[in-house]
């Protein structure tokens, strides 16, 4: 399943700068990830400082 990201985010950029397709981008309020483009690859979660990302 996609990634998604959660409320916590603080709209840092650091999972935009890491996602290998690029499906990353800012939202209103947080940072969204485009579940049609996701590879599942948890390099966003991997970076991220407040662990926003997570599988759906």
């Amino acid at each position: 399943m996609a990634y998604k990201i959660t409320d916590e985010c603080i709209s840092c950029g650091a999972c935009a700068a890491e996602c290998p397709v690029s499906a990353i981008s800012e939202g209103d309020a947080k940072y969204v990830i485009d579940a049609d483009t996701c590879v599942e690859c948890g390099a966003c979660a991997g970076v991220c400082p407040v662990g926003a990302p997570e599988q759906e």
